[in-house]
């Protein structure tokens, strides 16, 4: 027995004195989407308060492209010591996997749970020049127009591209799917009148809301959001039951020392206490949710089954 515990404490060693060393030099949080999308957003989130808590620059690296993948793989191939982390978005995590053959990552063998940044109930968006004003005759206009009425996604998979799958299901009406390479380039479309339907974060879209050049049908959630308290809920406009949500979270390469994970869960509850982070939240209609690492690996390994059944069931690919 004696002999084990010498043995435990030899191998934990190395771990503990990594994570007394932590951090050492700047954090660079990978963001598998172009600047401006929900994703982006939850990363800038906490970027400045992280900064000052921990000691070191937070450094944001946008890196799109391959749904995700890129930055993905990116992170998955740092060095496991806590200084490259990922802002993780729900779709790619559960979605990809389920969705694409060979990926070259697993999010359960090679990405670690640091914790929760934010959830993000999303809204229904159309074209200002779309001659509807509710919810009800936006789908009077989708059923007089079957096969012609076009919804953009961050990219296939993506929770954007599941909720108008679902969304078009539910009223009984062909769209066509148009995925982008993240959310600021599909409301550029949107907004230009070249798609006619956007389910997304309600964060990348409210200052076109604000500024008269998007309108905001429905947010497909429970409760309305602070940001736009006007915008009916999916229930209120009478969609009961449709509600469409997504979660953004820090990861870090599998193998990345515990106390280091813990380090890094402990300074981002800290900061979803900051009350400018907490502002910047509500106006950004995300919804701030701390959780501890063994909470975050919880819900993040749920998702992973639960949307994988999804997009399998209703038989979403790549397109």
């Amino acid at each position: 027995m004696k002999r084990r515990t010498l043995l435990a404490a030899a191998l934990a060693a190395p771990s503990l004195a990594q994570a007394q060393g932590f951090p050492n030099r700047p954090i660079t949080v990978l963001v598998p989407n172009p600047p401006g999308g929900g994703t982006d957003f939850a990363a800038r989130l906490y970027q400045d308060t992280l900064s000052r808590l921990l000691g070191v620059q937070v450094v944001v690296d946008n890196r799109p492209g391959g749904n995700g993948n890129i930055a993905i793989l990116a992170t998955v191939r740092a060095a496991p010591d806590g200084h490259t982390l990922l802002m993780q978005y729900s779709g790619y995590h559960a979605g990809n996997p389920a969705l694409m053959r060979d990926i070259g990552w697993d999010p359960l063998r090679d990405l670690a749970a640091v914790g929760m940044a934010d959830t993000a109930p999303h809204g229904i968006f159309v074209p200002m020049d779309l001659p509807v004003a509710t919810l009800a005759e936006f789908i009077t206009y989708a059923k007089a127009r079957p096969g012609q009425v076009n919804y953009a996604s961050s990219g296939n998979g993506s929770i954007q591209h599941i909720g108008g799958a679902r969304f078009a299901q539910a009223i009984g009406v062909e769209m066509v799917h148009v995925p982008y390479r993240g959310a600021a380039p599909a409301l550029q479309d949107v907004v230009a009148g070249r798609v006619q339907l956007f389910v997304t974060t309600p964060s990348s879209a409210i200052s076109l809301v604000q500024g008269g050049r998007l309108k905001a049908l429905a947010i497909a959630s429970q409760n309305r959001i602070t940001a736009l308290p006007d915008v009916p809920t999916t229930a209120e406009a009478g969609m009961p039951g449709f509600t469409v949500d997504a979660w953004f979270a820090f990861f870090a390469p599998a193998g990345t020392p515990a106390p280091v994970l813990e380090r890094l869960n402990a300074a981002m509850r800290e900061a979803a206490r900051d009350p400018e982070v907490q502002r910047r939240a509500e106006q950004g209609g995300v919804l701030l949710q701390p959780l501890t690492v063994a909470e975050m690996d919880a819900l993040a390994r749920r998702e992973v089954k639960e949307l994988g059944e999804t997009i399998r069931a209703a038989r979403i690919t790549l397109e």
